[in-house]
């Protein structure tokens, strides 16, 4: 699906791709500890400070590198403005699903004892 919106929706230069692509990956792949942590509710079951700190500041400093000087050093230029809010809900549907998947998993390998 991003690469359909980056290419397509944004139409997303070589750079612009990769610095999606990358923020992204780095958004849905660090927040999803917050899913796979638990084998209960992820809203109920409190991470600890340290990993909910390290982890929204991770997602953040993912969104952020493309507008810092150090973007140019690693290859990547600024996103449209429209395609942050794109990931924050391509993050949210993401995470949903895992919980989903999560939850049937579950269900099925209870149902298996």
């Amino acid at each position: 699906m991003t690469f359909f919106v980056l290419l397509r929706i944004f139409h997303a230069s070589e750079i612009q791709f990769h610095t999606g692509w990358f923020v992204e990956s780095l958004a849905t792949q660090t927040l999803v500890l917050f899913v796979i942590r638990t084998t209960g509710n992820p809203l109920r079951s409190r991470p600890s400070l340290p990993l909910a700190v390290t982890a929204v500041v991770v997602a953040l400093v993912a969104v952020a590198i493309p507008y810092t000087p150090i973007a140019e050093f690693l290859g990547f230029t600024t996103l449209p403005v429209p395609y942050i809010g794109y990931v924050a809900g391509a993050t949210v549907t993401y995470l949903t699903l895992v919980e989903i998947v999560k939850r049937l998993i579950l269900q099925q390998h209870n149902a298996e004892i």
